[in-house]
């Protein structure tokens, strides 16, 4: 995603949203596939936004086959940086599980 009107879009008519200690997941079925990574200010300073994004896009490409058609936006949280690979991990497969974005189960 690119523009703020695919994202109002995605934030205004999701069908599913969860939020954890670390992210929060829109999700927004249709039959394009749309990813966007938001990072805001209370993140902290550019290179702390860009890690951020950074590992909520790793996250994101490691579980692509397992998820079913639709828009994504993924929000970062603060605690996201301070926390493992592992635990954010199974916070965000808990989540898209939570959100039914899973076209396979695990």
């Amino acid at each position: 995603m690119k523009t703020s009107k695919e994202f109002n879009g995605v934030y205004h008519r999701s069908s599913k949203t969860w939020h954890t200690p670390y992210f929060v997941l829109f999700y927004k079925k249709s039959t394009e596939n749309k990813v966007g990574f938001v990072a805001s200010k209370k993140i902290g300073n550019a290179v702390h936004r860009n890690r951020a994004k950074r590992l909520l896009r790793a996250h994101f490409i490691e579980n692509i086959d397992l998820l079913s058609e639709g828009s994504y936006v993924l929000v970062a949280k603060p605690a996201l940086l301070t926390e493992s690979f592992l635990e954010i991990r199974k916070s965000y497969l808990h989540a898209l599980k939570k959100c039914a974005a899973l076209a396979k189960d695990l």
